[in-house]
């Protein structure tokens, strides 16, 4: 959804995201005319036929294409997904509302008292330290039926549009993990079991600072540690893909969904699905998003496939690890940094490390 919040002195405008479409979407038609003259526009998958009853035709062209988009880019942008367009809308309205509440009042999204998540939930400010390539701010969030998450009181609604996103978001998952299934030739329904716990799923929901000519990194280059991600932006712009040596804008597109394959789906693979790096940019705006991660269970063993190894007469790729190492590996390098400088680009920790 192209929702643009317009800049002003110590405030967020937070003007309906309609006007702000309109005002905005000549200079997204542009970007995406460019993209598309290029060579570089991301490909697009209709989700509509695993909505739609009787259309097996309209299904196989839907599962051809994400195992095409999986195939080359790894990143893809869908439409008509199941998840309402006034819910996307109103999170992105309330998200800039949250985010210009004071220090404390948004420290109060935390994590509720007695309470274990994989990881710590609610706010974060980055960068700590002072150093860190990185300008946002976010709440990390668990299913809200495993009662992690705590919220302020105001702004009325934020708490309601965070969890109406991330079940609908969990559901947009589960389908995309049956299609990948079917992508992958695996025996039908092997991944629904295989990854059947969602309690290490979480979102993030993200304020990245204006930037300015001299620093204007949101997110650092990296691949996500997921099985795969969804991203609902507002239209700022700034989510770039690595394809081919080159960095292609994922533009704002209304009604539209990010998705990008995760670590996890690339070694289950042996590499034959691509998880791709990408980057946040800060523009001279405010930029939110709403990024969810289709995750596994900590206690899950992860390896290539036989599917992709010993059934095709391939080695593996990775040696096998327990899913919550690297994610807690990953995590603490997000949310403490490095003190020294030069050990932020060697903090980071990428599924390479598994690599034979």
């Amino acid at each position: 959804m192209c929702f643009l919040p317009c800049e002003r002195k110590g405030n967020i405008n937070t003007t309906t995201h309609l006007g702000l479409w309109h005002l905005n979407s000549h200079s997204c038609n542009q970007s995406r005319q460019r993209d598309m003259a290029t060579g570089g526009a991301l490909p697009m998958v209709d989700l509509a036929p695993f909505f739609t009853q009787d259309d097996s035709d309209g299904v196989a062209r839907a599962t051809e294409a994400v195992r095409e988009a999986c195939l080359t880019h790894g990143f893809f942008r869908v439409v008509n997904h199941g998840v309402p367009a006034e819910l996307m809308a109103r999170a992105l309205e309330l998200s800039p509302v949250f985010f210009a509440l004071p220090d404390d009042e948004k420290a109060k999204a935390r994590q509720a008292e007695g309470t274990a998540a994989p990881f710590r939930a609610g706010y974060f400010r980055a960068p700590v330290p002072a150093h860190s390539p990185d300008k946002h701010e976010f709440v990390l969030v668990f299913d809200p039926k495993l009662g992690f998450n705590e919220y302020p009181a105001e702004p009325a609604g934020f708490r309601e549009a965070v969890e109406e996103c991330y079940a609908k978001l969990t559901e947009l998952g589960l389908l995309l993990q049956d299609v990948l299934n079917e992508c992958m030739g695996l025996p039908p329904g092997f991944l629904r079991g295989y990854n059947g716990d969602r309690s290490f799923d979480f979102m993030a929901v993200h304020h990245y600072f204006p930037g300015t000519e001299e620093e204007n990194s949101g997110l650092n280059a990296h691949e996500d540690g997921s099985c795969i991600s969804f991203v609902i932006q507002d239209g700022a712009g700034g989510l770039d893909v690595l394809k081919d040596g080159d960095w292609v804008p994922a533009e704002p597109v209304e009604g539209s969904i990010i998705v990008n394959i995760g670590d996890l789906i690339k070694v289950l693979s042996n590499n034959k699905f691509k998880s791709p790096t990408h980057r946040v940019v800060r523009k001279p705006v405010h930029r939110h998003s709403f990024a969810f991660f289709f995750n596994m269970h900590g206690d899950k063993w992860v390896e290539p496939l036989p599917e992709f190894t010993t059934k095709i007469g391939e080695a593996p790729r990775y040696r096998g690890f327990l899913l919550d190492e690297y994610l807690q590996m990953r995590m603490s390098g997000l949310i403490h940094p490095p003190s020294r400088p030069e050990d932020v680009v060697h903090n980071e920790i990428k599924i390479t490390h598994y690599a034979i």
